[in-house]
C-alpha cells in the first residue's frame, strides 16, 4: 500500500491524543483530522495545555511511534462502538451522527488506543515518521460558539526529523512573507475595525495589482467567449428561498435586512439579503429571453462582490474576509457540449494560473455522494466528462469517492507556492439543482424543452485571496507586469526634476506605472527605498544623463544596469512584459 501524507497525518493525530490521555488526567477527546500542512486535535482536559507541555507529549508520541504498532480497522455495530467509546462524550455524540446516517461505523484500533474512524491511515506506526507539535488554540465543538470551547492541539508530520526540520525553515520564510505584515509595509490594503472587521480597502499601490489582475482577467473571458454581467448586492428573500440558500446556508449570511415597499396602504415590508454567492443572479440573466439549443453554450463571468458573515476566530487578512470579490462564471450548455466546455475550463484554469506563475496544479475529482439530488444518469454523464476533460489535458488528479456537492460532481484545482504551500484556487463544479429549482430550460432540435446542464467555475476563487496567496508568494516583489509602481525615476538634485516629469511623462504614455522620487535624500538613500518598497526598476537621472539624453538604469534584480536612451530602456521593458 502506498502510504501518503494525509494517511501519515491522520495517524499522527491519533497518536498525539492516546499520548495525551496517557499523559493528563480527565481527557475528553473529540475530532482529529488531517489538514494540508499537519493534523489537529481537539480535546477537553481539567490541563491548560501550553507550547511548555509539547516537549513532553512528543516525547510520549515518539516512544509509541518507536513502537511500529499496527493500526487495525473494523467495522463494528452501534452497542460494540458503544463500549468501545465508553467515558468519551463527545466521541458518544458523533456515534449518534454516524448511527443516524445508516453508515458503517468504522474503527481504527492501535495498541490500546481506539476510535470511531473512517481512515486513511499507515500501516504500522513507524511509518509516521516525526512529529513535531506547533500550538494550541481555542475551538468550541462543532464550530459552534453556544458549545463549550475545546483545546485543539496543531501539529506538523516529516517523513523524518531533517523534514521537519526544513519544514521550520519554510516556517520562518512565512512569517516574513505574512501578507498581513507586507500588505502593510507596502501600503497594499488595510481592514480598519472601525469600518467592520473582515472588510478590506484596497489602498492606491494595491488597487493598481488589482486592476491589472481584472483588466488581464476581462481580456482572457472576452477572448474565450466569456460575455461579462453585472449583478445587485442584495436581493429580495424569495430569490433566496428558491435558490435553497436560506434552507442550506442562512448561517453564513447577513441577517435580514426589512426594507419598506409602496406607499399609504399598499405599503408592505420586503426581506432583503446581500448576496453570500452570484449564481441566482447569473439565472436571471439566463432567464431574460427563451433560449434555443442555437443559443448554447452560454457563458457569464463577473467580477462580482459576495458577502457572508464569517465569524471570529476564523478570519484571516485577506484569506477569510466578510466581503469579497468573486472570480466567478456560469456555463449553461446541452448534454452534448459539456465535455468539450469542462476542457476548455480545465485548458482555461492552467493558462490563467500559469500567467501568475503557477505551473504546478493538482486536481481532484468529488464524486456523487450518498445524499445527491438529480438524475443518476447526468451524474454518470457529469462525472464522466471531467474524467475526461483532465485525461485530456494530461493533468494528474486524485479522485474523492462521494465528496462532490449534493447537486453535482466537481473538480477542484490545487496550486503551490514558492514555499511549496498548497492553495486551492480553480474549481469546476456541475449543479443538477438550481436548474430544477429555477425552472431553466431550452428549446432543443426536437422542438421539445429541455434543461441545461449548469456549471459553476471559478479560476482564481476571491480576488481578496488570490491577491494575498500573491503577496505570499512573491514576498511583495511582483513581477513586472503586476507591481504596483513598475519604475520610480530618481532626480539626483531638483534641477533634474523637470527631466525626471519629462521621463515620467514618456513612461506613463506607454501604459507603465511611473512615479518620483521628489526628496531631498541623497541617492543611495533614494535607491534604498525604492528597493524597499521592492521597485523592479529605478531610472537614475543626472545631470550629465539629462544632458547626453541618457538614464541611467537600476534593477531590483540584478543591479546598476548601465546608461540607456529612453527608448533602448523601454525595448527592454517591452520584451520583458512580452515574456
Amino acid at each position: 500500500m502506498d502510504i501518503t501524507d494525509e494517511m501519515r497525518r491522520h495517524s499522527a493525530a491519533h497518536l498525539t491524543a492516546r499520548a495525551i490521555m496517557s499523559l493528563f488526567d480527565n481527557v475528553q477527546v473529540d475530532i482529529g483530522p488531517a489538514t494540508d500542512e499537519g493534523f489537529y486535535y481537539d480535546f477537553d482536559l481539567d490541563h491548560r495545555l501550553s507550547p511548555e507541555d509539547f516537549p513532553r507529549i512528543e516525547a510520549e508520541i515518539a516512544r509509541l511511534i518507536a513502537l511500529d504498532e499496527p493500526f487495525v480497522q473494523k467495522d463494528v455495530t452501534a452497542d460494540e462502538a458503544r463500549k468501545m467509546l465508553a467515558g468519551q462524550k463527545y466521541k458518544l455524540e458523533r456515534l449518534a451522527d454516524v448511527e443516524s446516517s445508516g453508515e458503517a461505523i468504522s474503527t481504527y484500533t492501535v495498541g490500546d488506543y481506539a476510535e470511531m474512524c473512517r481512515g486513511p491511515h499507515v500501516e504500522h506506526s513507524a511509518q509516521i515518521g516525526a512529529v513535531k507539535l506547533m500550538k494550541v488554540a481555542g475551538s468550541y465543538y462543532r464550530g459552534d460558539e453556544k458549545n463549550k470551547m475545546l483545546q485543539r492541539v496543531y501539529g506538523i508530520v516529516g517523513k523524518d526529523q531533517a523534514e521537519i526540520d526544513a519544514y521550520l525553515a519554510r516556517l520562518e520564510e512565512a512569517k516574513k512573507r505574512d501578507h498581513r505584515v507586507l500588505g502593510k509595509q507596502l501600503a497594499l490594503f488595510t481592514i480598519n475595525d472601525q469600518v467592520g472587521p473582515g472588510l478590506a480597502h484596497w489602498l492606491p499601490r494595491g488597487a493598481r495589482v488589482r486592476v491589472a489582475i481584472e483588466e488581464y482577467w476581462r481580456k482572457k473571458h472576452y477572448e474565450a467567449g466569456y460575455e461579462i454581467v453585472y449583478t445587485p448586492h442584495v436581493g429580495k428573500s424569495n430569490l433566496w428561498e428558491t435558490s435553497g440558500h436560506l434552507s442550506f446556508y442562512k448561517d453564513g449570511m447577513f441577517p435580514v435586512m426589512k426594507v419598506q415597499e409602496g406607499d399609504g396602504a399598499d405599503a408592505y415590508i420586503q426581506d432583503y439579503y446581500v448576496k453570500p454567492m452570484n449564481c441566482p443572479f447569473h439565472i436571471q440573466c439566463y432567464q431574460f429571453e427563451k433560449r434555443s439549443y442555437r443559443d448554447l453554450p452560454v457563458r457569464y463571468a463577473e467580477l462580482g462582490t459576495v458577502y457572508r458573515y464569517e465569524k471570529d476566530g476564523v478570519r484571516h487578512g485577506l484569506f477569510r474576509v466578510r466581503g469579497f470579490t468573486q472570480d466567478d462564471a456560469h456555463i449553461f450548455c446541452t448534454p452534448e457540449q459539456i465535455v468539450q466546455e469542462i476542457k476548455d475550463t480545465v485548458e482555461f484554469a492552467k493558462k490563467m494560473l500559469g500567467k501568475f506563475g503557477f505551473h504546478e496544479i493538482q486536481a481532484y475529482l468529488s464524486t456523487k455522494p450518498a445524499k445527491a439530488v438529480g438524475d443518476p444518469a447526468r451524474w454518470e454523464q457529469a462525472t464522466q466528462s471531467l474524467r475526461d476533460a483532465l485525461d485530456q489535458e494530461g493533468m494528474t488528479y486524485e479522485v474523492d469517492e462521494g465528496g462532490g456537492a449534493f447537486y453535482g460532481p466537481k473538480i477542484d484545482m490545487k496550486i503551490k507556492d514558492a514555499l511549496g504551500r498548497p492553495w486551492q484556487l480553480g474549481t469546476v463544479q456541475f449543479d443538477f439543482n438550481l436548474p430544477e429549482r429555477f425552472n431553466l430550460t431550452y428549446v432543443g432540435a426536437d422542438g421539445k424543452e429541455h434543461q441545461p446542464y449548469m456549471v459553476h467555475r471559478a479560476l482564481l476563487g476571491s480576488i481578496e485571496r488570490f491577491f494575498g496567496i500573491l503577496i505570499e508568494h512573491y514576498a511583495g516583489a511582483f513581477p513586472l507586469w503586476l507591481a504596483p509602481e513598475q519604475v520610480r525615476i530618481l532626480p539626483i538634485t531638483d534641477k533634474q526634476m523637470d527631466y525626471a516629469k519629462k521621463i515620467q511623462s514618456a513612461l506613463r504614455a506607454k501604459g507603465l506605472r511611473a512615479e518620483i522620487d521628489p526628496s531631498n535624500e541623497k541617492l543611495g538613500a533614494k535607491i534604498r527605498s525604492a528597493q524597499l518598497w521592492k521597485v523592479p526598476y529605478m531610472l537614475v537621472a543626472g545631470g550629465r544623463d539629462e544632458a547626453a539624453g541618457v538614464v541611467s538604469v537600476r534593477s531590483r534584480a540584478d543591479g546598476d544596469l548601465g546608461a540607456m536612451t529612453l527608448d533602448a530602456f523601454l525595448a527592454k521593458i517591452d520584451a520583458e512584459l512580452a515574456q
